[in-house]
């Protein structure tokens, strides 16, 4: 049918016919044919047959190389055979194989024509061979070899000496230099190093190995004998080094980006110098939070870009995995919900600067020392050693005591009957020595205030005091600030009362049975 008549409705539409797939096994492969672990040409077949045919084609040369290395004559032989039809090639009247139209289609020409290229190619190779195997040619082989391992040797000794003045240096650039550093400039500082230090050892590690490995490659590589260990050891190890190397790239690569991470937090602080103490202080808090979360998305990153290059060095086709990796994230975002909103909680937390690493908090029943943070849960130190986990969702309110300041709120219990203007001048006085003590005018930043007689207690007067000290000193400012006060008051004569309590007695029937008694 014309393709015009397809145009008029009254035609039914045809289709063409559906065109079957390719029988994966008739699809052509190619391979190589190896002499001495010398690539010499390459053959041609169906996938159903071709290991066969390439084993055998190997196996037949093997065999005729052998007997004319054992032959006395020097010639090679290499005869075609095309009466047949297609040639067949002949080393030495032993049958090597037979030229295929798949392997002329190889190198574009006809199959007598590729028959007498590998001809040529036999015969250099096999004479190359023999050549090879001669006295005088293994004795300059083994005077390069020699050379070379001589060279790796003093090459390793060289990197071994220079990784161990390196580690030298890097332990004199990690002690610290002034008692008047900052301790979370000194701790990012001695981290970056140990970053750089783990990095700096497995790079030397790396280069030991590929040194070592790469010397014995070569050496192997010279003697026809062991020429085909190397080729075997290439191709049994190259996926196996592939992953390596991006395994070790990737740990490099998080490594380095650690390094980076810390010197940036660190120099960052230390140009916080004109801030004020308590801005300087929590500055640092809040950069080493910052500082742990940013290492742990980095490494996040850098692993699956690792994992991306690791497939790809496969073989593997990663673009249908993204595809469908971006449908699993979508159904993971829609199933895992609370981790998406831990996540945003977290993130506002760190941006808020909501708490940080080291301070003190109390969440809802729980409090103590936030020892970890990142983007999915907060880990609390508490009172009684307990590592307590709180998803970030859950944090509503939160109750820090430690955010650029703290304070001592103390409230100190006098009799009744002692004379309460010398108990206030005593407890201002002691208050004053301890502020001026040199021991305790860092932590304490403001004169301590006593705010007076703040209520009537069952155990005597309730006097007030607030000393303002600095972030998580307050409780031992408290704690000396109790101890001197007792002292204090226990020269003084001023007692510190116990709970005391008066029972009165208004029951009639006791009082007339009393007052009876006393009559009689």
């Amino acid at each position: 049918m014309p393709k015009a008549t397809a145009q008029f409705p009254f035609i039914p539409n045809l289709q063409p016919p559906a065109l079957r797939p390719a029988d994966p096994e008739s699809r052509i492969v190619t391979g190589w044919v190896y002499l001495d672990g010398r690539r010499l040409f390459q053959v041609s077949a169906p996938r159903a047959n071709f290991t066969e045919r390439l084993e055998s084609i190997q196996s037949n040369l093997y065999r005729a190389t052998q007997n004319y290395l054992n032959s006395s004559s020097q010639e090679v032989n290499v005869d075609i055979d095309a009466t047949k039809g297609l040639p067949i090639i002949t080393v030495n009247n032993q049958y090597l194989m037979t030229v295929t139209a798949q392997d002329a289609n190889l190198r574009q020409v006809d199959p007598l024509a590729a028959a007498n290229q590998i001809s040529e190619i036999l015969k250099e190779d096999l004479k190359q061979a023999r050549q090879e195997r001669r006295t005088e040619f293994l004795l300059s082989q083994g005077a390069i070899a020699t050379a070379t391992g001589l060279g790796v040797i003093v090459i390793s000794w060289g990197l071994y000496q220079w990784r161990q003045r390196s580690k030298r240096h890097s332990l004199q650039l990690a002690s610290p230099t002034s008692s008047a550093a900052r301790p979370i400039t000194s701790q990012l500082n001695q981290q970056h190093h140990q970053h750089l230090e783990e990095v700096k050892r497995r790079l030397h590690q790396l280069a030991q190995t590929t040194l070592w490995g790469g010397g014995t490659f070569f050496i192997l590589g010279l003697f026809p004998y062991t020429r085909s260990l190397q080729l075997g050891i290439f191709i049994g190890l190259q996926i196996p080094l592939k992953l390596a190397a991006v395994g070790i790239g990737t740990y490099v690569a998080i490594r380095l980006s650690y390094a980076l991470i810390d010197r940036f937090t660190s120099a960052f602080v230390s140009s916080s110098a004109l801030l004020t103490p308590e801005s300087s202080e929590r500055l640092q808090l809040r950069v080493s939070t910052i500082s742990g979360v940013a290492k742990g998305i980095v490494g996040v990153a850098l692993l699956g870009v690792g994992t991306l290059f690791a497939l790809i060095s496969l073989g593997i086709d990663i673009v249908p995995l993204l595809a469908g990796a971006g449908l699993v994230g979508v159904a993971i975002s829609l199933a895992s919900q609370s981790l998406i909103k831990d996540a945003i909680n977290g993130f506002l937390i760190i941006l808020e600067d909501q708490y940080a690493l080291g301070d003190v908090i109390n969440v809802g029943n729980v409090g103590g020392l936030v020892e970890n943070l990142n983007l999915r849960m907060t880990q609390l130190r508490d009172s009684e050693g307990r590592l307590i986990t709180i998803p970030n969702s859950e944090i509503k309110i939160v109750a820090n005591l430690s955010s650029r300041w703290s304070r001592a709120d103390l409230t100190i219990p006098v009799a009744y009957e002692a004379d309460i203007d010398e108990a206030l001048q005593l407890i201002k006085n002691v208050a004053l020595e301890m502020d001026q003590d040199p021991k305790w005018q860092l932590p304490i930043v403001e004169t301590p205030q006593v705010l007076g007689i703040d209520n009537f207690g069952d155990r005597g007067l309730l006097i007030r005091v607030w000393i303002k000290t600095q972030p998580l000193k307050q409780w031992d400012v408290a704690r000396e600030f109790r101890r001197r006060l007792k002292i204090a008051f226990d020269k003084a004569g001023i007692t510190i009362p116990v709970p005391q309590q008066t029972v009165w007695v208004n029951d009639a029937h006791l009082l007339k049975s009393q007052a009876d008694g006393k009559t009689n």
